[in-house]
């Protein structure tokens, strides 16, 4: 049984999503505060995360970054901000998907279910860019003296998957579709922050990429 960690300050908004995925068969740990939130996973590591942006105390934005630190475990952001600005702040803090409330309770569902479910498709074999080498079966991307670069689940497979359209370009759609899932509800700006992202990661300058490559009014290709 998969285990969800919620955190949102809203007794009757915590009471009903509880509720919701109890009923579809997930353990669930819910705090009222970032907080209490994180010293539940630390006590039992969920196996996703969601958030709401507009805590007490520390915020939504902040135990992100926190749990970040902890744990690639997928992160769903759930706020009533929805202007681009707030968007990019809940992505760049490590959340990996970000709902606007309010939302249809069964679309969070089928979020939440997409991220659990998705797992990289490891039909690709090892290749490198140049220092570093990308290892899909083990899940790792590590530079020349071996130590792992820390990438999220997202970022793994977004790179995994550019990898496996071996040089041809891929829209924002495509992959929305590939990476983020079939029942995908999102936008674009998950992709280009995620590109961004895992540019700092695999980029000698990330100002001017060398691998990940923007292909202007069509999406993005990785380079080898």
């Amino acid at each position: 049984m998969s285990r969800i960690l919620l955190v949102e300050d809203d007794d009757h908004i915590r009471a009903a999503l509880r509720l919701m995925f109890e009923g579809a068969d997930f353990a669930v740990d819910d705090a009222a505060t970032g907080e209490d939130g994180l010293s539940l996973f630390a006590a039992a590591a969920a196996d996703l995360a969601v958030v709401d942006v507009m805590l007490p105390g520390m915020t939504g934005f902040e135990t992100c970054q926190r749990l970040r630190d902890l744990s690639d475990v997928p992160i769903v952001i759930v706020s009533a901000r929805d202007d681009t600005a707030d968007v990019i702040r809940g992505l760049e803090s490590g959340a990996d998907d970000y709902v606007t409330k309010p939302f249809i309770p069964e679309e969070l569902l089928a979020r939440v279910r997409a991220h659990l479910r998705r797992r990289s498709d490891r039909t690709i074999g090892a290749f490198r860019l140049g220092d570093l080498q990308v290892l899909p079966d083990e899940g790792v991307v590590r530079d020349n003296d071996g130590a792992e670069l820390h990438l999220t689940a997202t970022e793994f497979r977004l790179l995994v998957d550019l990898a496996r359209a071996d040089g041809r370009v891929l829209s924002r759609e495509d992959l929305l579709e590939r990476v983020w899932g079939y029942d995908y509800f999102g936008d674009s700006r998950l992709v280009d922050v995620h590109i961004r992202r895992l540019r700092t990661k695999i980029e000698p300058d990330p100002s001017n990429p060398a691998y990940l490559v923007t292909v202007r009014g069509s999406g993005y290709k990785l380079v080898r």
